[in-house]
């Protein structure tokens, strides 16, 4: 399916959305980048390849100071596709993203993972970086391919303002269909509460990383999930299969759930360790701006 085209496409609605996003995503940025004291294009764009010695001209902040303390030399870090990366948002739209804490204040984990997949495509689009979206459930709803235009931009924040959370899950049917549609060495991005088998989900991101892909995860939580704080009988209601509902005491629940939750909690981020991939746990009444810069600045250090 395409993205819209063209604003004849969207209501008043969408694009006051739109509008919001857009203003959002690029507020986001520019707190990231002053927070981090410079651009944030290393902390996506490069890949470590490796060492050559440091000669007059060079940036010092290229410098590899660990190596120096061991080596008593200066040697610059040499990184690979440093422009031109190609990137893919993966961006989960099935009904579990709909839950929304009890607490008004807080998005639902749809919106958090709209307005992150936003603010990503806003920085990676000012790094001159090109990037591509999905929007998936049971199958991929939109799939707009990677481009790096400043206008291409409007589209991927035009499909994100009106996309909607509904129905059932299939994240590693998604993924294995993607496989021959993303380059090899690229950057795919997964925006996912990653509700589905751990052993499939593992197996189907292992497929991009054995193609050299570099893959991290976003997984979403409401605390509510987290901390499953619910108190007497309660109604349980699915969000994907709406006939799906249980009248349960909350109190005799709590603890095989929790339980279950840590088991799966930690499969998937040895999994996640096991390949390679960033594995990024956040919960929806985070700020956008501080999640992004920790992570972009641990990515820097670790390189």
């Amino acid at each position: 399916m395409s993205p819209p085209a063209s604003d004849s496409l969207l209501t008043a609605a969408d694009r006051d959305r739109l509008a919001n996003l857009q203003l959002y995503a690029r507020q986001v940025v520019e707190g990231v980048s002053v927070g981090l004291h410079r651009s944030p294009h290393k902390g996506f764009s490069v890949q470590f390849k490796e060492h050559r010695p440091y000669v007059r001209g060079d940036e010092i902040r290229s410098i590899d100071w660990k190596l120096y303390g061991k080596t008593d030399r200066l040697y610059i870090r040499q990184f690979e596709e440093e422009t031109n990366l190609r990137c893919t948002l993966l961006v989960d739209q099935s009904g579990s993203m709909a839950y929304g804490s009890r607490n008004a204040a807080q998005i639902s984990k749809h919106d958090f993972a709209v307005r992150l997949a936003a603010c990503l495509a806003y920085m990676l689009v000012g790094q001159q970086d090109s990037v591509g979206l999905v929007t998936f459930d049971t199958q991929p709803q939109q799939f707009i391919p990677a481009r790096s235009k400043p206008s291409h931009l409007r589209s991927l924040l035009a499909t994100l303002a009106t996309s909607k959370p509904s129905g059932e899950t299939a994240i590693s049917q998604v993924l294995t269909q993607l496989v021959p549609k993303v380059r090899k060495r690229s950057l795919l991005v997964l925006i996912s509460d990653c509700f589905d088998d751990v052993d499939q989900l593992l197996r189907a991101l292992g497929y991009f990383r054995h193609a050299h892909n570099e893959v991290l995860v976003f997984q979403i939580w409401d605390r509510d999930e987290l901390e499953f704080s619910f108190r007497g009988r309660t109604q349980f209601r699915s969000l994907e299969v709406s006939q799906h509902t249980r009248l349960l005491d909350s109190a005799l629940l709590r603890k095989s759930y929790l339980e279950n939750l840590a088991r799966y909690r930690q499969a998937l981020s040895t999994g996640c360790g096991k390949q390679k991939i960033d594995l990024i746990s956040c919960t929806t009444e985070q700020s956008h701006a501080s999640l992004l810069a920790a992570y972009l600045s641990a990515r820097s250090r670790a390189t």
